[in-house]
Order: structure tokens, then C-alpha cells, then sequence
């Protein structure tokens, strides 16, 4: 019998630091960016197994991450989400993805701003 499941892997609170704005004074320097994804992944045979190898390596998903957005140079905190959604769909083999990205510093009397998109891998 094939159990139907709604598995998730998050990784939350990935902090990197890049640069990214559109204003002249935020493109040289760095600022943080934070990062949470949800990802859909079969846990069950995983979790039947206690093998390490059917896991989505959550590690090397947040390395290619941060790899990614530490090494580019963005205006929009939304083109950072649709890079990591398509790094994560294209390297991972994620076939459903929420991604937010959070700029933190946008605004002074803001404790954070934000966007949140969902991406699916095409079939």
C-alpha cells in the first residue's frame, strides 16, 4: 500500500549577507538578507530507513543558497526568491517550494520586510 504524504523539510532563519537594493548607497555595501523555505519532500523513506541518503540534505540546499545569493549582486528582494526557487527545483529535485526572503533593514521603523512565493516544478 502507497501512503499519500504532504512531507516538508524547512530551513529557517538562513541569514547571508549580499548586496541588494536599488538605491546608489546599497549597491557597495552588504546587507542581510533572511531566508526560510519550505520544501515538499517524501520523508517516508527516510524516516523508514534511518538512511542519510534518501534525505533532501537540508546542509548542502542552504550552502547552494548561500553560495548563490552571497555571491550576486540583486535590486529586489523578489529576484532573489525566484533565483533560490529555481536553484532548489533545478539542483535538488524539490518538486514544491515556498520561499520567503526577508530584508530586515529595508525600513527604519519596520522590523522587517518581506516576500513570500510558491514555485512547483513543471512536468
Amino acid at each position: 500500500m502507497k501512503i499519500a504524504t504532504k512531507d516538508r523539510v524547512l530551513i529557517e532563519g538562513l541569514t547571508v549577507s549580499t548586496t541588494i537594493g536599488v538605491y546608489d548607497w546599497e549597491k557597495n555595501i552588504k546587507q542581510q538578507l533572511v531566508l526560510d523555505l519550505e520544501m515538499a519532500w517524501n520523508n517516508q523513506p527516510a524516516g523508514n530507513s534511518d538512511d542519510v541518503a534518501l534525505c533532501l540534505d537540508y546542509f548542502k540546499v542552504s550552502q547552494a543558497i548561500t553560495n548563490l545569493v552571497a555571491a550576486n549582486k540583486f535590486e529586489l528582494i523578489e529576484c532573489v526568491a525566484e533565483r533560490v526557487a529555481e536553484l532548489v527545483i533545478q539542483q535538488f529535485a524539490v518538486t514544491w517550494l515556498r520561499v520567503k526572503v526577508s530584508k530586515p533593514s529595508a525600513i527604519t521603523n519596520a522590523t522587517n520586510v518581506a516576500v513570500v512565493i510558491e514555485r512547483s516544478m513543471h512536468n
